[in-house]
């Protein structure tokens, strides 16, 4: 019986993690430029003598999709959405660099330009600083210009500009604060290709009806698994009551 409940043990165990994945995504649906994780399961033979025929499963390294989500209009001067490739760079936790599509950005009481979830935004020079201004404006190419308060309206200066990366996604991975990092821990260098539009957000790219379906269908396996380790349990009692018998 103990390869049925092998199957079964694993397979719950990797079930609860594939569901607990899917319920974070769905978490997070409404929020700006987050980008799904992704679970994937390999098959892990047991070692040892006797156990050549058995094998049971567990999670692969996390993926990440990195589809662009939507883009909805806020008329806030301090988010932007970047044009098809490419991702800000904020400040990690750990001071290094780290990557997202979230651009919902405003100044701290020190002038500190942040992101929504309060990393530090990155520019040319690194953290960028906004002096008091009556005005802010950013560029396609993510430069900053302000008219410094009590300047004429007409009076722009350019103060930094925002630092856009276009990493190879597939060197990318999603650390645990939910920002992206490369693989090797190396910054990626600056791209002048990259586009930003001011006054738009990238949405979730987090679908809710596959979301759900997957729910359904987690739930659905997760009671199969149930139920093969009580027939493996009811199995395991005739086969002692016939043994008993002889």
């Amino acid at each position: 019986m103990d390869k049925m409940l092998y199957i079964s043990m694993s397979g719950l165990k990797q079930i609860m993690q594939a569901q607990a994945r899917n319920s974070h995504n769905l978490a997070n649906v409404s929020t700006t430029g987050f980008k799904a994780d992704l679970l994937s399961f390999r098959d892990v033979p047991v070692y040892g003598s006797g156990y050549a025929s058995r094998s049971y499963s567990v999670a692969s390294d996390n993926g990440v999709d990195l589809s662009v989500g939507g883009i909805i209009s806020t008329k806030n001067d301090l988010d932007v959405a970047i044009k098809g490739k490419g991702f800000f760079v904020v400040q990690s936790p750990d001071g290094g660099e780290a990557y997202t599509r979230a651009g919902s950005m405003h100044t701290t009481q020190n002038g500190q330009l942040v992101n929504g979830s309060g990393y530090p935004v990155l520019g040319d020079g690194g953290p960028i600083t906004i002096p008091p201004a009556s005005k802010i404006e950013i560029g396609a190419d993510g430069t900053i210009s302000i008219v410094t308060k009590g300047q004429d309206s007409t009076s722009l200066a350019v103060i930094d500009r925002i630092k856009l990366v276009n990493p190879d996604t597939k060197d990318l991975i999603k650390n645990s604060n939910g920002l992206l990092v490369q693989k090797n821990g190396e910054s990626a260098p600056v791209d002048a290709k990259v586009r930003v539009v001011s006054g738009f957000l990238e949405t979730s790219n987090v679908n809710v009806i596959d979301a759900m379906v997957n729910m359904i269908e987690l739930a659905r396996n997760y009671e199969m698994q149930s139920k093969m380790m009580k027939k493996a349990e009811e199995n395991d009692s005739v086969s002692s009551r016939l043994l008993g018998n002889r």
